[in-house]
Order: C-alpha cells, then structure tokens, then sequence
C-alpha cells in the first residue's frame, strides 16, 4: 500500500498575496487621490489658509522639521509609554477576572466605565491630581488604551477548547498549569487583536492629553503644533501634522501586526492572508 502524503501545516495555509497587491495597489491609489488633490488645489487657486496642497504640505514638513520632529517624539514616547501600561495592567486584569465567574461578574461593569467615559471629562482631573505632565498624559492616553486588551484577552482566555480542558483536568493539572499551557495559548490571537486597537487608541488618547494639558515649550507634542498653526492658519503645518499623527498610527498598527505573525502566524488561521 502506497504511503499517503500528510498534508503540512503549511501546506494548508493560504499562500500569501504578492508585494506587489499588499503594497503596490495602495501607493498607486494614493497617488492618484495626492494628483487629484493637487490638481484640484491648483485649478481652483485655493490659497494656503484655506486649503494646502499635497506639495506645500510636504515642503512645510520638511522645513519645519526640527519643531515638528521634536515634537512627534514627544508624543511618540507618551503613546509607548501609555500602550506598555494599558498592556501589562490589561493583562493582570484578565487574569484575575478569568479566575472566577463571580469575581468576573463583580468587576467587568467597572472595566466598562473605561469604555464609556470620555476621557476628556476625566483629563483635567488627572491633570491636576498629577503634578508631572507626562506622567498625567500616560495615564490618560492608558486609560483610553486598557478596555481592548481587557475584553479581548479576558475573552480570549475563556475561549479554550473543552475537551483539551477537560484532558488538563484528568491529569489533575494545576490552575496555574492550566492558565500557562492552555488558556494564554488560546488567547494569543485574541490579545494580539486587543494590541491592535490598543495601539491606535494610545495615540488617540496621548493627542487628547496633549490637547487637554495645553503644556507648549521643548516638551510639547503634536497636538500643541496642530493648535499654535490654528490660531496662526498656517494650515501648511495643521496638515504636516496630522500626517506625522497618521503615519505614527499606521506605523504601529503594522507592528503589532508583524508582532503576531511572528508569534502566532505559524499555526492560527487568522494570520494567513488569503489570496485574492
């Protein structure tokens, strides 16, 4: 009897698309909406203060880099800070709640007021109950991160196969065996999903702190660049901006992404692209 090839792991998994369809569609598409926009500007004569184009946005960004940059690295270092936060209290939250049904039915309200409430009702609280500025800001833009890594990780957690549970528990496995060698490998693409949207939410919420505080000077981020050019029009700069803000959250959001093939995208179906 002939031996029947077994199908591998990677066998199964849908190919990959093509650089050129991950990558080369969507620059060609925003070439073409920067050649609309520019074409638009430059046919109607709109003046900078109204409506810049895309190539005095870029010269604005290259001019005022030294302000600009040094500010994108203030508030890249909030967002860090805030998202590493958000990450490890997430994730004592969920193992605490995963313990217990009732302790779970206990706290999981207050775990939503997270959700619920605007973090710029609470912002000048926490501005003034914190002397130092960054400190206030992390913890800003953290409670506005830690709700996704809570439900997704808790859920994730909740989410192990039953019979694999009841065959840790046949072999009498400890819950601590059980949580290490079960539920946080069941979890993993649940988290990494929550580290998703963590991530674009600490940069929100690092904006919003930023806002709030109105801190200017050297320590000073992109939300104090993008209210000195309001009160000056110089939309130039606004749009420089907010593009540095844009390219920050796609910049982590692809990490993130990365980071869970790297961990998971070898055996979990959700991290194989299929082919289009």
């Amino acid at each position: 009897m002939s031996e029947i090839p077994q199908e591998t792991a990677a066998a199964r998994a849908p190919a990959r698309p093509p650089l050129v369809v991950r990558f080369g569609f969507p620059a060609m598409l925003a070439l073409v909406l920067l050649a609309t926009w520019q074409a638009v500007v430059d046919a109607l004569a709109l003046p900078p203060y109204l409506f810049p184009s895309p190539l005095r946005i870029a010269t604005t960004l290259v001019a005022d880099w030294p302000a600009l940059g040094s500010a994108l690295v203030v508030t890249v270092k909030v967002t860090l800070l805030a998202f590493a936060v958000a990450v490890f209290a997430g994730v004592c939250v969920s193992f605490v709640l995963v313990q217990s049904r009732i302790l779970e039915a206990a706290l999981f309200p207050y775990v939503v007021l997270l959700q619920v409430t605007p973090i710029v009702a609470v912002a000048p609280l926490i501005i003034i109950w914190v002397r130092d500025p960054t400190a206030a800001m992390v913890i800003c833009a953290a409670l506005v991160a830690l709700f996704p890594v809570i439900a997704n990780t808790t859920m994730g957690l909740r989410s192990v196969d039953p019979d694999l549970m009841r065959y840790f528990q046949l072999n009498r496995a400890t819950r601590w065996q059980i949580l290490l060698r079960l539920r946080v490998p069941s979890a993993l693409p649940y988290f990494f999903a929550g580290l998703r949207i963590s991530s674009g939410l600490a940069l929100i919420g690092a904006i919003v702190a930023e806002f709030v505080a109105g801190t200017g000077g050297a320590g000073a981020g992109l939300a104090y660049q993008i209210m000195l050019s309001g009160f000056q029009l110089n939309l130039p700069r606004m749009f420089a901006a907010l593009l540095l803000i844009s390219l920050t959250g796609i910049a982590l959001f692809a990490l993130m992404s990365w980071c869970a093939r790297a961990t998971i995208g070898s055996w979990h179906e959700s991290e194989h692209v299929m082919d289009i």
